[in-house]
């Protein structure tokens, strides 16, 4: 395949270009499944990264046999740090697109909770609630643990009906029992991990 491939694009161009391209490939590709798989593991999604694994060792033995045998390429070096970085910003993208885990959203509403514990528990989000004290006097807390492809919604429920609450939004590594919002299966991983929450019928 390499020598194809010289001959194809010439030495010099392969050397300078073509190779140290290849090469920043490589690193992209397997940096980001490293960055996916170590988020993965960090959710509880522990059956999904030996795979993971497999696939980043494989890719980055390519990447440096390649370095090994273009020591005195400097552009190796290059395309080899380049895909590193690069691979590390796709894969936390990658990350942040997938609709996977739990989030714990903590809400100090400025006005009267009511509509807001209605509206939220009408889309089928649990909500708790308890009284607490803040620096202007008594206020309520209310607490909710939706899972992350929900979160833009639970959102417009909030600042819809409660504008200008004070929330946080904190992941959730595991969660044991609770009731969530019902969602329809899919039939793949890629589906599940990037669904559309759909309310329950």
């Amino acid at each position: 395949m390499t020598v194809a491939l010289q001959e194809f694009f010439g030495a010099e161009a392969y050397n300078w270009v073509v190779l140290p391209l290849l090469i920043a490939l490589a690193r992209i590709m397997d940096v980001t499944i490293g960055t996916i798989r170590l988020i993965f593991v960090s959710r509880g999604l522990k059956n999904l990264a030996p795979f993971l694994g497999f696939l980043e060792v494989i890719i980055w033995l390519l990447a440096i046999g390649q370095i090994m045998q273009q020591l005195d390429n400097f552009m190796s070096y290059i395309g080899y740090g380049a895909g590193f970085a690069a691979g590390n910003y796709i894969g936390i993208l990658l990350v942040e697109k997938m609709s996977i885990g739990n989030v714990v959203i903590r809400i100090i509403p400025k006005k009267d909770t009511s509509d807001l514990i209605a509206h939220l528990r009408a889309a089928d989000y649990g909500v708790t609630t308890m009284d607490a004290e803040g620096k202007t006097g008594p206020v309520k807390i209310l607490f909710s643990i939706v899972k992350k492809k929900d979160l833009k919604d639970a959102l417009e429920i909030i600042n819809t009906h409660n504008p200008n609450a004070f929330y946080t939004i904190e992941e959730v590594q595991k969660v044991n029992e609770g009731y969530f919002k019902a969602h329809q299966r899919k039939g793949n991983l890629f589906g599940n991990l990037f669904s559309v929450s759909q309310l329950r019928k």
